[in-house]
């Protein structure tokens, strides 16, 4: 045996090893059992895809450009205020402010810069929390005038190993006066080598006194398309498949905020099934899971909804609300779907850019509603709505309280404006109340409405009109609308001219108005009758023709070649006037 080797004893009863031979070698079973292999705690989408520098905060570029040349010009602030609604990044920007002024790069010799290098020590301890010169304080914890007084005897010494000395004071409106107080002479005149950043959500509560001596930035809520966007990077960072349509959910669902985004989307993940798809994702986020784990009314079923609404069907009506009800969607949440679908409409009206995240046929649908309704029966949907919504949320029955909304959405819509109301006492008084249910909306649909119910024809339709109340639906139907089909409650026709803007929407309501029903209004190809207007004048043609040409008319002209003819208080000519004044001059 080597004499390096350790000496080994040879006993009675004892079997020889090696020293570093395991103790279960021999089968005594003495090892030590393994140690169970620790697993990593799972950290939130929030905090995991935290903007570790500029390039990743998104929505913000105006403050990022200005920072960026603040550092190149060396133009910065002793102080900077971030203001902002939760999520959006206040914290973070503080954070990478902090970077940014601190960073050295990665050979140890870089100055503050827009795109701190991450890997240095400075900027590697400031993402983990842990240097000690940048400092984090929660001004809802620590509101008294004796933090303060530590940070102001504290900045009265130099920074330990970098380059600035950072105080990041969070929700900093929650300091008391007496701290704000404390605070103003060492906020406006510090060290150089300090600097204060602050974050808050209620920037209305910050002193003036403060906010004066600040460099303030105001962080915007992210677009829903941007968050969509990152949603899409993060899931396929994260091995998870989503539909389209259910990030859409999520970032509608957060309101501008990327935490609040963030959260839904990571609950959105564990809700998901777990079954890999055709791409290895072991998730699928599903938009029909994301509105049953939100509560969210389908926009498919809102748009329903509101057709059933504007076409007075009250048992339809109901029936589409206790649908929504028993798949999960909240009372509030439906009037709150409403609201949105109206507030669509309304802008599709006025021409303002349709929305991006609607499809095909929804868009179609909503410029379709535009068309027909008028603005002040929008006003009126709307008003009524949010009346019902605010009353549904505090309600102690909410569906009950829901259903009752609906239908005095549904009735009160169909109510006569202040406008009219002026006009129906200047001809002589409102009307009564039996004549007022005559003209409210059917109970069911417009096929129970009789033909009986409807003026004869189109001429008879539009001296109705006249005598109703809308002389000037009256006025274009009879100059510019060309009949291709009188088949009540369908009118089909074509323009012999330009209309006023919303003409479509004030037609269709004023002929619900005067009928009880909602009208199928189409402008449609085909052949069409001269306008009332244009026959008319053909007529009047004619008449005059046959005067002209008549043998006394035509021995007087002949007699007096300049004597004019007139009928009923007009000047009627030949057709060949004008030829025959050329030829004379």
């Amino acid at each position: 045996m080597d004499d390096s080797s350790p000496s080994i004893v040879d006993e009675p009863g004892f079997a020889l090893r090696e020293p570093d031979m395991p103790d279960d070698a021999l089968g005594l079973g003495l090892a030590d059992p393994p140690k169970p292999v620790a697993a990593s705690p799972y950290r939130v989408l929030a905090r995991k895809y935290r903007p570790q520098n500029f390039a990743e905060l998104i929505g913000q570029d105006a403050m990022v450009q200005t920072l960026g040349n603040a550092i190149k010009r060396g133009r910065l602030a002793h102080a900077f205020l971030m203001t902002g609604v939760r999520g959006v990044g206040k914290t973070s920007t503080a954070r990478l402010i902090a970077k940014a002024l601190n960073c050295i790069g990665p050979d140890g010799q870089g100055g503050p810069t827009i795109d701190p290098c991450g890997v240095c020590e400075p900027c590697r301890a400031i993402a983990e929390g842990r240097h000690i010169d940048v400092i984090e304080m929660d001004a809802a914890s620590h509101t008294g005038v004796d933090d303060v007084r530590e940070i102001i005897e504290a900045v009265r010494y130099a920074a330990v190993s970098a380059r600035y000395k950072i105080y990041i004071i969070d929700e900093v409106h929650m300091l008391s006066k007496n701290a704000f107080n404390a605070l103003l002479k060492t906020l406006e005149e510090p060290p150089a080598h300090v600097k204060f950043l602050f974050a808050t959500t209620e920037v209305n509560k910050v002193p003036i006194t403060v906010l004066s001596r600040c460099q303030r930035f105001d962080l915007k809520r992210i677009p829903a398309e941007m968050l969509a966007a990152h949603f899409v990077e993060i899931c396929g960072k994260e091995g998870v498949s989503a539909e389209a349509e259910a990030l859409r959910l999520v970032a509608q669902a957060a309101e501008g905020s990327v935490r609040d985004g963030l959260s839904i989307l990571d609950q959105a993940i564990a809700h998901a099934d777990l079954a890999a798809d055709d791409n290895g994702a072991e998730a699928r986020v599903e938009a029909a899971q994301v509105r049953t784990m939100l509560g969210l009314s389908d926009r498919a079923a809102v748009r329903r909804l509101f057709g059933l609404l504007l076409e007075g069907d009250a048992t339809a009506v109901l029936d589409e609300a206790r649908n929504q009800y028993q798949l999960g969607v909240e009372p509030a949440a439906t009037l709150a779907g409403l609201l949105r679908e109206v507030h669509l409409v309304t802008l599709a009206k006025i021409g303002s850019p349709p929305d991006a995240a609607l499809p095909e046929e929804a868009r179609a649908q909503i410029d379709e509603w535009a068309g027909r309704l008028s603005f002040p029966l929008l006003h009126r949907l709307w008003q009524l709505l949010l009346k019902g919504h605010e009353e549904v949320r505090q309600a102690s029955l909410p569906l009950e309280c829901c259903d009752m909304a609906l239908l005095r959405v549904m009735h009160g819509a169909a109510m006569p404006d202040p406008g009219e109301l002026a006009r129906l006492l200047q001809q002589g008084g409102v009307p009564s109340q039996t004549a007022q249910a005559s003209a409210a909306p059917p109970p069911n649909n417009s096929a129970s409405v009789s033909a009986s119910a409807f003026p004869a024809d189109f001429k008879t339709l539009v001296e109705a009109l006249d005598r109703g109340g809308h002389p000037n639906v009256a006025a274009t139907l009879h100059d510019v609308i060309r009949l291709v089909n009188y088949a009540p409650p369908r009118l089909e026709f074509q323009l012999a001219g330009p209309v006023h803007q919303g003409f479509g929407a004030d037609l269709n309501d004023a002929l619900f108005r005067l009928t009880g029903t909602r009208w199928e209004i189409a402008e449609t190809p085909g052949d069409a009758q001269p306008s009332l207007y244009e026959q008319e004048q053909a007529e009047r043609a004619a008449q005059d023709s046959e005067i002209l040409e008549s043998p006394l008319v035509k021995a007087a002209l002949a007699a007096f070649p300049e004597a004019e003819v007139h009928v009923d208080g007009r000047t009627i000519h030949s057709p060949h006037e004008a030829e025959i004044r050329s030829l004379r001059a």
